[in-house]
Parts: C-alpha cells; structure tokens; sequence
C-alpha cells in the first residue's frame, strides 16, 4: 500500500511517497541556484533553475547564454569542432534548496539520488560533503544520514562542474559534431529512508520461450563494519520477490530465499521465477510487469523496491535479429539528445512528457518506425518508460565516439549503465561505441557484461569479428552514398568519376560490400548525408550537396523537396537489400544550426514534420513496392530518354511481415504539370519477409519533357496505397531540375 506524504519546507513543497518499507522524497522542482569562475560557493543566490533540467533554463539567463545559443547568420561548411577550442569560461554550477526531514526517519538509512548530472558532481548536506562523482549518464547514489538534522530543514547544496574539468579517466567521450556541452542535474533527484538493508540495484531478466525472469539483485548493509576482533561480519537477511501483472496487480510469481549480507558492503544474490503463462511484450503489444523486491532484516520489512519490465526474448539468428523466435526487421531513425541540448530552441522540451510523447512514440507509429537509436549520448529515465509502455525498441549508445576514459572506469560505469537501465524491455541493444573502435571494451568489457544481462545484443561500433572473434553480434554500417566534404570546384569532377545512381535498387554496393558479405546482423542506424536544417538552409556537412543539384540560390522548399526524394529513393535501396537487418535514418531529433539536421520544420516545439518525414510513410511501409530506376531529375551523368521507346525496369516488392503480402500496382505517368498521360496495372504478391522482383515495360511519350512516375502499391486489405516515384527525363527539352511536376502529399 503506496501512502502520499506533504512536506512543507520554507515555501516549498516536497512530495513523498512511500511502499511500505521505503520511502521516497521527490526534489525535482525549483532550486537556487548561481554559478561561480572559481569551487566556493556563491555568496548570494540570484536565479532560479529547475530540476531536472541543464543551466541554460536558469532564470534570470546565465551570463554565458548567448555564447552557448549565437545563431548564425550564414551556413559554413565545416567537418567537424575540436572542443578544446573553447568560446566561453568554464563555470561552477551551484543548486541549493532546503528540504524539512521528519523526526520520523531518525532510525532510517537516507540517501541521496541523482539519477543524471554532468559533470563532475559534489554533494553537501548542512555543510558536510557527502560524497562526489564524475559519473555524467548514469545515477550516483549519496548517503547522507550522518548529515541530516531531524526534525528540521536541511541545506542540500549540489556543485556541478563543466566538461572542460572532467577528469581523464571518466568514461565521457567527445563528439566532434558538438560545440557547446551544456552542465547541469538532468534527471530526477530524491531521498530514500529505508532500514540497515536495502535494495541497491535490480535486475528482471526476462527468457519468454522459458517462461521465467532471472532476478539479480544487489543487497547493500549499512551496519558498520567489523571494528573488534570478534565484532559481526555479516547478517542474515530473506528477500522476498513478487512479480505482478502491471496493469491488473495479478500476481503470476513468487520466490522467497534467505542469505547473509556482508556489513557495510553489497551483496549479490540471483534466483529465478516461474511465470504462469508470461505475456510477451512488442512493438505492438506492450505488456509490462511490475517486479517487487523486499528485504527483511530479522523478519522486519526494512526496503520494497519494484521496477517494470517485460517478457521478451531478443537475439539474432544468422543475419537477422528475431524477437521473441520470429525475424524481426528493425525500421526507424535516431535520437542525438546531447546535440539538441545545445539547440536554442531546446528549452525544457527534453523534460515535457506530452513532448517525448509525440515525438518518441506517436510520430513513429505514424510511420510505421518500430525503433530508434539513442545514439551519442542516452537520455533521461522517462524517455526509456515511455518506449516501454508504448512500444518501440531501443538501440541505447553510449557517448563513446571518439576515445575517452580509462578501463577500470569504463568499467564501472558501463556495469552501472546495465544495472541502472537494464530493466526496460524497450532496450534490446547495448550500443558502447560510435564509429570507432576499443579492445579493452570490444573483447574483456562486452563479456563480462553479457555475463551480467545475456538478454540483450552489444554493438562495439566498426569493431567486426576481425576484431572481436566470436563477440561479435552485430555491425553498425553507414553507407553514406554520396559524402562531399570538398571544395565546390571539385565537385563536378568527384561526381564524374564517381557516379551515382540514386534510385538504383540493384545497385549502389560498390565499397559497401562488407554489409552484403557479412555473417552476422547489419544494423544500417546512420544514411543520407543529405541534412537540413528546420529553416530548409543545408548544414555544414551538406552545404556541397545542395550546392551541386540544386545550385547555390535554392529556395527552402526545393532543398525540401530534393532532400525527401533523396531519403525516398535511399531508403528504397537499403530496404530492398534483404539481408540488412534494420535500418534507422539520420536524424529525428538533433540541434538546429548544427553539423546534420532533422526532420522537422520552423519551431521544434510544435514537431512539425518535413515533407522527408512524410514521405517516410511509404519507403518504411512494412509491405511496400519501389521502382527500380536510377533517378533523372537531380544525377546529371544519365543520358536523356527515346520519346516513344520502351523503358524495361523492376518493381520490387519488400515484406517485413511473417505473411503474405499480395495487391494490385497502378503505374501512372505524369507529365509537367501533373496530369496523368498513361496507367498501367500489374499484380503482386510478396512472400513472407521476402522480395519480389516484377518485370515492367513502360511505353514512354513521343513527347521530350520532364515526366514523374509513380508506383502505388494497394495491398488487399490496405487504407491506403504506398507510393514510389522516379524523375525521368525524355528526350532534350528538359534543361532543369525545376521542369518536373512535383508531387504533394496531404
């Protein structure tokens, strides 16, 4: 029986609840707070910030703000930052409030717990410092019981430092497409009072086709050590764990087992629960269990702690991944949290659950997205529980890309990212590194941890089994097709030589071939390489992209249009290549003005989809049909079309699903202006998780021009029909890319 506790404290409000056993004093909310060049405290506090959040949501602004949010006037193309390089001067970042403690808890254990602060973080309790970590992404637990004044308010006083100051051997990377890494507490903070015994980590994993969850448990003793020759080293405790139905409260497992736990120590025990007939948990079906844990301390109850999971089973067979024993095609894009906290129109959206909502969960499912990848850094608690309850998997990467930290470090808060993460079914991928490679992490890190959690796949960045042997579980290739970084006036001559063929589902592999000849599942999570930022202006890295196909005074909307149709027709390649075990496209949400892009226009805040997102909706249809043509309205190296000629090309037809996929295809030409000139029907029927390859003729026009073709697949039993289109270019007339019809979607 959960019990809601008020607490007031000088104009404060703390809440509290508790199970029976634990109780929990929520301090998220508004804090003092101030910041200083130098590690003494403020003398006054003159802003307000709130928690969770980064200090850039300090009020009034931080002096710095407008170095940390200058928008630029222009784009530049640029590869990449050197964080060293430095604009502003690193700050100590100051929170305090008050907190009132019930003479209540004096018998208790309390402690401290910030779930997420980066970086470099120091605690004071009434004066005394009670602990310090440069722990950034993963949660530091602080006790604080010799501190606290029953009875009484209680000065909690929290020193968070900058990036600059991260110690060396903090397992903190870099990521050279940052400029400005902002500090600050970024997830929740509270108190815990419990007895001499608590839960200190958990873990629920799951095994579906055994129907039972291995629970993994650390005990943590807060009795003193052994003083005395003769003193008590250790003490009997029983543990008692529960397993319910998240939304019934039904109880469909029990397991009680008794130990003895080390004083002033952790303590690890692991026991395995039957499930009576276990509810599988997917994209489509999320069902949650609650797992409870209480400790009894001489037949006390002295903590409860219960956390959700789910009953699922994620692995890989051959190339493919399979959940739950079937194939299992991955299909979404990506999250780059840390570079959209350093957008200026970041405000506090990271912590607006109606926001996370739409764009983590709702937007997705519009398109049929399954997954995303937390990709360069992870993201705060409730962004993992939302994927949960709602159903979308996660490939959870670490901020490793280039090389930072120290192994024994490493270790400890990798091991600490498992335990503290590893409950949420919506993780199916550890993801420990970004394009790059680390032996310590690829061959003693990984197998120790799959030790630790075996539910679950590791990716090790470009680190293939030539590195890791039999460690390797997966590939994390980016195909990127048509990456210019040059000069402008070396882009004629670079496409000369190197042609490409946008649109060619067949083929496009040459120095991809790795991905085709590889033995283990190929996760394409970045592609495109074709980046917009929300006001339609190109990036730094795609300034030349755009440059090239549409030329240098290109309106916003025709460098919308280019990039959909780019995504489109890239998408469409990837996808048709059925050996590829999932596919995330680059980015969904990342800063604005930066190095990429995402796929959103004007204000972040209304999640305005681009028109590549809308169009998203049928190159990731799970049943689709692409044509197979190489596009004429943007590669220049293709010789026009005969009028009147017969065009031989493919339709190809892809399927995702563990059924048929059968229909009708409609092809319709298009002329300039959009009418339709000509239709043809043909029937398909796509096996399960197959391809099917369907020989077309087409009989162009007499008449020279710009015409669209466009392939709409009606599926029986489909809403709506799922569209591919290609530009062709008949005959001499067309002279820009601007002589075609474009088309709309509602």
């Amino acid at each position: 029986m959960k019990r809601i506790i008020l607490i007031m404290c000088c104009f404060l409000s703390v809440f509290a609840w508790a199970d029976d056993g634990r109780t929990t004093i929520s301090l998220n909310g508004e804090w003092d707070f101030d910041q200083t060049e130098h590690a003494f405290p403020p003398r006054k506090y003159t802003r307000k910030i709130p928690v969770p959040g980064l200090v850039h949501l300090a009020r009034p602004k931080i002096s710095q703000y407008e170095k940390f949010f200058k928008k630029p006037d222009g784009v530049e193309l640029v590869e990449q930052f050197n964080f060293l390089e430095r604009d502003y001067t690193p700050m100590y970042n100051w929170y305090k409030r008050k907190v009132f403690i019930d003479e209540k808890f004096k018998d208790e254990q309390l402690f401290l717990t910030i779930k997420k602060s980066q970086y470099v973080t120091r605690v004071f309790v009434n004066g005394h410092q009670v602990g310090s970590s440069m722990e950034c992404y993963t949660p530091m637990d602080f006790n604080i019981t010799s501190a606290v004044k029953y009875g009484s308010d209680n000065e909690i006083l929290i020193q968070v430092g900058d990036r600059a100051w991260l110690p060396s051997e903090a397992a903190g990377g870099t990521d050279k497409e940052k400029v400005h890494y902002l500090p600050g507490i970024w997830d929740d903070v509270f108190i815990t009072a419990t007895g001499k015994m608590r839960v200190d980590k958990i873990l629920f994993l799951p095994s579906l086709a055994k129907g039972l969850v291995t629970v993994k448990t650390l005990v943590r003793s807060l009795y003193p050590p052994q003083m005395l020759y003769g003193d008590k080293m250790k003490d009997s405790c029983k543990i008692e764990f529960c397993v319910k139905e998240k939304t019934t409260g039904q109880v469909v497992g029990k397991k009680v087992i008794e130990g003895e736990v080390k004083r002033d120590n952790r303590t690890y025990f692991e026991t395995s629960i039957s499930l009576d007939n276990p509810k599988a948990w997917t994209p489509d079906s999320p069902f949650l269990y609650e797992g409870e844990v209480s400790v009894y301390d001489q037949d006390e109850l002295v903590d409860r702690y219960s956390v959700n999971f789910g009953m699922r089973d994620f692995s890989r067979k051959g190339k493919f991944f399979t959940l739950n024993g079937d194939k299992f095609y991955l299909r979404g894009s990506n999250i780059t949290l840390q570079r959209f906290f350093e957008d200026p129109d970041c405000q506090a959206l990271a912590w607006d659950r109606e926001w996370v909502k739409k764009l983590m969960i709702d937007l997705p499912k519009s398109i049929d997205w399954n997954a995303m990848r937390i990709c360069v850094g992870i993201v705060p608690d409730f962004w993992y529980d939302l994927c949960d309850e709602y159903g979308i998997v996660l490939q959870n990467e670490w901020l490793y890309w280039q090389n930072h930290g120290w192994d024994e470090q490493v270790r400890k808060e990798y091991t600490n990212w498992v335990w503290s993460d590893g409950n949420h079914p919506s993780i199916v991928i550890w993801d420990a590194i970004n394009e790059n490679w680390d032996s310590y992490i690829g061959n003693t890190l990984i197998p120790e941890l799959k030790e630790l959690d075996p539910t679950r796949i590791w990716d090790a960045g470009y680190m293939t089994s030539d590195q890791m042997g039999t460690n390797d579980e997966m590939d994390e290739p980016h195909p990127y097709r048509a990456l210019t970084l040059m000069h402008s006036s070396e882009l004629n001559d670079y496409f000369k030589n190197n042609p490409y063929n946008l649109g060619a589902l067949h083929e496009n592999w040459v120095g991809f071939s790795s991905i085709l000849d590889a033995g283990v599942p190929q996760l394409v999570n970045e592609y495109g390489w074709i980046w917009l930022w929300r006001d339609g202006r190109p990036s730094k890295l795609t300034l030349n992209n755009y440059n090239y196909y549409l030329g240098e005074n290109a309106t916003p909307a025709q460098c919308r249009e280019l990039q959909a149709y780019w995504l489109q027709l890239e998408t469409e390649w990837l996808r048709s290549e059925r050996s590829v075990g999932g596919i995330l496209a680059f980015c969904h949400l990342t800063n604005n003005y930066g190095f990429t892009g995402d796929w959103f226009i004007n204000d972040i805040k209304d999640l305005q989809p681009s028109p590549a997102f809308r169009w998203f909706k049928h190159c990731f249809a799970p049943t689709a049909v692409f044509i197979d043509l190489t596009d004429h309205r943007y590669t220049k190296h293709l010789p026009a079309l005969k009028p009147g000629s017969d065009l031989v090309f493919n339709l190809v037809g892809v399927n995702d699903l563990n059924k048929d996929s059968s229909g009708k295809v409609l092809l319709k030409l298009l002329d300039e202006k959009g009418t339709i000139i000509s239709t043809q029907e043909e029937s398909i029927v796509i096996e399960p998780f197959g391809k099917r390859l369907q020989p077309c003729l087409l009989k162009l026009p007499s008449k020279a021009g710009g015409y669209l073709l466009i392939a709409e697949y009606h599926e029986k039993g489909g809403a709506k029909p799922v569209l591919s289109r290609r530009y062709l270019k008949v005959g001499d007339a067309v002279t820009s890319f601007k002589d075609y019809f474009e088309y709309t979607l509602n």
